[in-house]
């Protein structure tokens, strides 16, 4: 089918070609998305008709496109996906997940918008174009992984980690988690001893001063003794 194109569409030409494609591409994709017309006599006078009026549309789009593009360098969104030791996904990420997670960045955007060759279907970053206009396109990053921790090493290594790299991370953690808690037992066992140690000093020396006091009470006794004997001969 020959079609007039009504804005530039990637390897088939300029807004105003004339171009043939399959009749299956023209109905279902540019014709109803209005990006061509069938190449009719009448529909070549509409749009030289309103060709002024098209590139102006057109020039309004690609700078807002424009603007769009650069609050979106630099994006990077997380998916989070089950996934066996391999890295292989139970399933996939399509252009869909992908639209959905940039709109709740706050960008908008159609799924048909997401240029995607194949589903992702591996743990890992993966670099997506995204056609914000026929002329406008800007790359996000997609990090795929099982959980937040994951992508986080993901992002601090630029790519998909291994399992062995996982397992040495999370026995590092738990060996340092490990000797934490041993230095403060070991910290609360030393306190502990020193208060006992003070204890028992105080204790000895109240016992210390009691036996004293006792001493001296006996003594005291022992001294008025004969002199009641004496009293008692007189």
């Amino acid at each position: 089918m020959e079609i007039i194109l009504l804005e530039r569409v990637e390897k088939l030409g300029l807004m105003g070609d004339i171009v043939t494609v399959k009749d299956g591409y023209a109905r279902n994709f540019l014709l109803p998305r209005k990006k061509a017309l069938r190449a009719t006599a009448a529909n070549q006078k509409v749009f030289d008709s309103q060709k002024k009026d098209i590139e102006a549309a057109n020039l309004k789009a690609k700078k807002e496109a424009d603007a769009v593009a650069k609050k979106m360098e630099g994006v990077s969104i997380t998916l989070l996906r089950q996934a066996g030791e391999t890295g292989q996904l139970y399933g996939s990420v399509s252009s869909r997940d992908i639209a959905a997670s940039l709109g709740d960045e706050g960008f908008k955007l159609d799924r048909n918008q997401v240029t995607l060759d194949r589903p992702i279907k591996e743990i890992g970053i993966s670099e997506v174009t995204v056609r914000l206009h026929p002329e406008v396109t800007v790359s996000v990053k997609v990090n795929t992984a099982r959980s937040v921790e994951e992508a986080e090493m993901q992002a601090a290594k630029g790519g998909a980690v291994s399992a062995e790299e996982i397992f040495e991370t999370k026995e590092f953690a738990e060996a340092a988690e490990g000797a934490i808690h041993e230095a403060e037992a070991e910290e609360t066992a030393s306190e502990e001893a020193a208060v006992k140690k003070a204890e028992a000093a105080a204790k000895a020396k109240a016992e210390a001063a009691s036996a004293d006091e006792d001493a001296g009470e006996d003594a005291g006794n022992s001294d008025d003794a004969p002199d009641a004997e004496e009293a008692e001969e007189k």
